[in-house]
């Protein structure tokens, strides 16, 4: 049976042994066994791991992340795992975000940002392309690029069809606007198109060849197409932007594991490790 061991995920992520198995017997993580018994762990078993360690990296106690997750998994529908969600530390909060959903696991209280609520009524006229009036006309033309951007930026947990849409304004005025196409990009492959998210990235590129975002976020695309070659590339072109990437180190170590590339593959786990434990 293929997949990791405890110590394997252990070195990987830089977790005690012991506290890997707490989370097993705290119940949101269910490895496979392998002939003799031995836990084995699956890759999205390792990224929920991430997940967790990231909340204890936040200053989340170690018993409020296990019983979020624990919850989060009773919360979620049948066959939706853990990784089809994003799971951040606000302060002392642990969000979920699905979509435009927005709750707090522990007490399964569903949030609204009114902040972000009020920005999209202001900007909806403009949005849905409403016939500017004496009072609105000023605000229209007081938007540039940068504008647009920003306000992007400001809908994305709330509204990201808004924020969509803000970005396609924003490359309206100027098309070479590469931090629009990059995350107007990475909205669209969240929405199920990394096809077109390629292109947006392919064109921030273009435009800003040292950028690493961009970079990285083609790989995540190429790899969910399953063009694995031309993601590896994608990622070792972010790598020599920015060596520090974390993420890009880790999946490409898990791509040339599943290429059979052990050699190549460990010695990306190693620099993954060393950021874990000197980070920037």
């Amino acid at each position: 049976m293929r997949g990791y061991s405890v110590r394997d995920v252990s070195e990987m992520l830089g977790l005690s042994a012991s506290r890997v198995r707490g989370y097993i017997r705290a119940g949101f993580l269910r490895p496979a066994r392998g002939p003799r018994g031995a836990h084995r762990f699956s890759f999205q078993d390792l990224l929920i791991l991430r997940t967790a360690q990231g909340l204890l990296e936040a200053r989340i106690p170690l018993g409020r992340v296990k019983s979020a997750l624990r919850k989060l998994r009773e919360q979620l529908p049948e066959g939706r795992p853990l990784t089809g969600v994003r799971i951040t530390a606000d302060g002392d909060r642990i969000l979920v975000r699905d979509g435009e959903s927005v709750w707090q696991p522990e007490s399964g209280q569903v949030l609204l940002d009114f902040g972000v609520a009020e920005i999209v009524e202001r900007v909806k006229p403009l949005l849905m392309g409403a016939a500017p009036t004496p009072a609105r006309a000023p605000e229209r033309a007081s938007l540039d690029a940068d504008g647009w951007y920003e306000t992007a930026c400001d809908l994305e947990d709330a509204a990201p069809d808004q924020a969509r849409e803000a970005y396609r304004r924003a490359l309206e005025i100027d098309p070479t606007h590469a931090a629009s196409l990059v995350n107007l990009g990475r909205l669209l492959q969240a929405a199920g198109a990394p096809g077109v998210a390629e292109a947006h990235y392919r064109r921030a590129l273009a435009v800003s060849p040292e950028d690493d975002t961009a970079a990285f976020n083609l790989g995540v695309a190429l790899e969910e197409m399953g063009r694995v070659d031309e993601a590896l590339e994608a990622y070792e072109h972010a790598l020599a932007l920015d060596p520090s990437q974390g993420d890009a180190h880790y999946n490409v170590a898990l791509l040339y594991e599943q290429l059979g590339r052990g050699g190549e593959a460990l010695g990306h786990l190693k620099a993954y490790r060393r950021l874990l434990r000197n980070p920037r």
